[in-house]
């Protein structure tokens, strides 16, 4: 190998490991882990969540909670935005869930609501999760275009927040007439891929979701 090559290959691994560290971050160092919470791992989200376009049982939190040996309840509204998670944010921190996966945002982007206001609403729901010890997974969602304008957004939330991030929960679904019942929401075979690369993604992080702690903030 030339110097050259060593050079672009050095180069090459350097940038892959600051996005790996970018996109992930250090596990200590995101808010409630392991979480403080003991309540329930809820889901909360939209129609993606509650589980649109399949038969019951298909939803992705049913299918993960399955794949993660661990009970998730299912608060998937459909037609949601995130005002509508903000005005229902007390329900939920009385739970006091130990995991959310926070999944809002399409329908903000499929009506035409600002941007913006959609990501402030999100944050808001975040800090409001941290305060009751929760330990937040933030699940992006695609923007109602073909390319998708949410993607960077919600990365510079999660590293904002120090959260969990999955980036797009319809990754490798959308536009797959296989996957999706409709031109938004997955069927039971598209619900199963989600659950599959969420279960995948949060899997390491099982054994301290799980276990009891002190408080971390």
């Amino acid at each position: 190998m030339t110097l050259k090559k060593l050079l672009f290959f050095l180069v090459a691994l350097a940038a892959a490991m600051t996005f790996l560290f970018w996109r992930h971050g250090d596990g200590d160092d995101y808010v409630n882990f392991p979480p403080s919470a003991s309540g329930p791992w809820v889901a909360f989200g939209d129609s993606l969540t509650e589980g649109a376009g399949a038969s019951s049982g298909f939803d992705y939190p049913h299918l993960l909670s399955q794949r993660l040996g661990v009970p998730i309840t299912n608060l998937g509204r459909s037609g949601e935005t995130t005002a509508d998670g903000l005005r229902r944010l007390e329900d939920l921190a009385r739970l006091r869930p130990r995991v959310v996966l926070l999944c809002l945002g399409g329908n903000d982007s499929l009506n035409g609501h600002s941007s913006q206001q959609a990501f402030a609403n999100l944050g808001a729901i975040i800090d409001r999760l941290h305060r009751e010890g929760s330990f937040v997974v933030l699940i992006g969602v695609h923007s109602a275009s073909l390319r998708d304008k949410n993607g960077t957004r919600f990365a510079e939330l999660a590293r904002e927040k120090r959260v969990f991030y999955i980036p797009d929960i319809l990754r490798g679904v959308l536009f797959k007439p296989v996957y999706m019942s409709d031109a938004i929401h997955p069927n039971e075979e598209g619900y199963k891929r989600i659950a599959d690369r969420l279960a995948k993604s949060l899997r390491p992080l099982l054994s301290r979701l799980n276990a009891a702690s002190a408080v971390k903030t």
